[in-house]
């Protein structure tokens, strides 16, 4: 497979090494000395993998959209231009997949978040807190991952009605409390605290190499079903 990396931070290179390893080759490298690459540069990719900035990803995006390329969207912090990027991707037949977080585990951890969240909205004696742990340079509070974490708990528990990123005396409101320390590359817990007990469900990232390893593997999936939105979900089979 012919890849471009749009984004060649640390895990732009991780994405790089294992890629390398498993036979593929990287045909263009986007750093912040050539952002503002041309179309033509993505001619003959099979697929771009986005891991740039919020700032450039929808006009990386759309740049891939215009040379007819696949692309897996890693960044967050650009949701804002979701829907139009959607209508976009539909109305040319484009293909998109984008996600908060590859890590398998943490697909795994989502649909495990999902199923407690309905079995827990029967209990209202049961808090519900999120919390997300990442290292210093994470760039966007709360983190993409934490984000949905907060919202499937949204969709399957009818006792919160929105997310804060603060501490809130609003029963409706979910708290989402973001720490950031060194060398951390994710950490993610949901808490249902009562006043006997506490359930608690946990991810914890050790290296970087695990959402790598699962940008690479929604491009190899992403570039044998052509045309739709997609997710990793649908990478994965998770119903």
């Amino acid at each position: 497979m012919k890849i471009a990396l749009l984004g060649y931070g640390k895990m732009g290179k991780e994405i790089e090494k294992i890629a390398i390893e498993k036979g593929h080759t990287i045909e263009l490298k986007v750093t912040s000395d050539n952002a503002e690459f041309s179309t033509s540069e993505l001619i003959g990719i099979d697929v771009a993998i986005e891991f740039s900035r919020p700032e450039f990803a929808v006009s990386n995006i759309k740049k891939c959209f215009d040379a007819n390329v696949p692309v897996v969207v890693g960044t967050t912090g650009w949701y804002e231009y979701l829907d139009e990027i959607e209508t976009i991707c539909i109305a040319r037949n484009q293909t998109l997949l984008y996600a908060t977080n590859f890590s398998i585990g943490v697909n795994l951890f989502f649909k495990l978040n999902t199923q407690l969240a309905q079995l827990m909205d029967k209990y209202p004696e049961y808090k519900v807190e999120v919390e997300e742990i990442h290292h210093t340079q994470k760039l966007d509070a709360p983190s993409g991952t934490g984000i949905s974490i907060a919202e499937q708990i949204i969709e399957n528990n009818n006792l919160k009605e929105k997310w804060v990123n603060e501490n809130s005396t609003n029963e409706k409101e979910l708290e989402i409390t973001s720490k950031r320390e060194d060398k951390v590359p994710g950490t993610h817990s949901v808490y249902y605290k009562s006043g006997i007990d506490e359930i608690e469900i946990k991810h914890t990232a050790h290296s970087r190499s695990g959402f790598a390893n699962g940008a690479l593997l929604a491009s190899e999936w992403l570039a044998k079903n052509k045309d739709g939105i997609y997710s990793m979900q649908d990478v994965l089979e998770i119903k």
